[in-house]
């Protein structure tokens, strides 16, 4: 298809682009996949790669908010004026829920598709204005007469049963992850003091509902003494980042911030003997599934999220939020790895047929070509 006979769509309701994990990785996946069948705008925060961030897709940036919270919000009305104003598209996708305050004034003029990457109000991280903001959010996420989509089953039946609506269920989508080469892995190990195998958890961001205060107990009932590397952002929650850190003061623990190159981070994971997932909510994890392909076996948490993605034959569930559960599990993996490279090669092969990125794409295209289609009986963008 030509550029002129290309359908226009802009992506609304992401911050950062390159990636830094969570709802942009998804976003980022998808748009990898789709930027030469549409002409794709991305709204994004100024970073001096986005522009060359992937081919063909132009962004339009604005700086980074100094004030976090209400600095996001202000964010979304710049991104939200420019559409508007000097937007020419055929379609708007936005993604995250809070991010539907915008919905009714972007339907004024473009047709919309919106896409829910989690529940933010069951977050502990957030206070009580925080909860209300999101609940706000997510009402109108569910009556502003967007095409409703969400990338998590239980999700999607939490909606329906609460608001009586429906919502379209599409899974995150992986493909073949990048590693790099093992002199750059080997330069991170030396540099942070990391020998030999070791047990892993990752997350983009260090807070309470990754679960990493329950891994760490789990490490002092074991009095266990080989390396543990524990990788993710220990700003975003100060007091809970130092809690951690004073609790694992006589374990072998390495903090080693967030690994912001998707390669780098892939090749840690392959590295590892275990990854440990111990999440009490997750939308659905695209670390969790990146894990499974890269081949490596996994512990985590018996959530609804985890356990639509996984049974027990290809990953070792245990309670969520039982530390003591966790570690009986981790000895098991422990005495039994052979047990757990054939879940891990389950795992891998279950995640690559039922999660590929290719069917998911095909999934989101025929939505953004079915909502074409039904604009064009209407007048089309400006």
């Amino acid at each position: 298809m030509t550029e002129n006979q290309q359908k226009r769509i802009a992506i609304f309701g992401i911050k950062y682009f390159p990636s830094r994990g969570g709802t942009s990785r998804v976003v980022e996946s998808l748009l990898r996949h789709i930027n030469n069948d549409y002409q794709i705008t991305i709204y994004c925060y100024q970073h001096p790669m986005a522009e060359k961030n992937i081919p063909g897709v132009k962004t339009i940036q604005f700086s980074e908010p100094e004030i976090k919270n209400f600095g996001v919000f202000f964010f979304f009305c710049k991104c939200l004026l420019h559409l508007l104003v000097k937007g020419k598209y055929d379609l708007v996708h936005v993604h995250k829920t809070e991010a539907s305050y915008f919905i009714p004034f972007i339907r004024l003029k473009f047709p919309v598709i919106a896409t829910s990457h989690e529940i933010p109000y069951l977050n502990s991280k957030w206070g009580k204005f925080g909860k209300v903001y999101f609940r706000l959010a997510e009402w109108l996420f569910m009556h502003t007469g967007a095409t409703r989509t969400s990338i998590s089953r239980p999700q999607c039946e939490y909606y329906e049963a609460k608001y009586h609506k429906s919502v379209l269920y599409i899974p995150n989508g992986v493909s073949a992850p990048q590693v790099c080469p093992a002199s750059e892995k080997e330069i991170f190990l030396t540099k942070h003091s990391i020998k030999g195998p070791f047990l892993f958890f990752a997350a983009r961001r260090i807070i309470p509902l990754k679960g990493c205060h329950h891994f760490i107990k789990a490490l002092q009932l074991m009095q266990y003494t080989n390396p543990v590397v524990i990788a993710g952002d220990m700003s975003q929650m100060k007091e809970y980042s130092d809690e951690l850190i004073s609790q694992s003061n006589n374990l072998d623990v390495r903090f080693v911030d967030y690994v912001a190159s998707q390669p780098l981070l892939n090749a840690l994971v392959q590295h590892a003997n275990i990854f440990i997932f111990p999440s009490e909510i997750e939308g659905m994890s695209m670390m969790l599934l990146e894990v499974a392909i890269l081949g490596t076996p996994i512990i985590c948490s018996d959530i609804p999220q985890n356990r639509v993605i996984f049974d027990d034959s290809q990953v070792l569930y245990f309670k969520s939020k039982d530390a003591e559960d966790l570690a009986n599990k981790i000895k098991f993996a422990l005495v039994n790895p052979g047990i757990l490279e054939d879940m891990a090669q389950k795992a891998k092969i279950h995640a690559l047929n039922e999660y590929g990125i290719d069917r998911v794409v095909d999934r989101y295209k025929e939505l953004f070509n079915s909502k074409l289609k039904y604009n064009l009986l209407h007048e089309p963008a400006k």
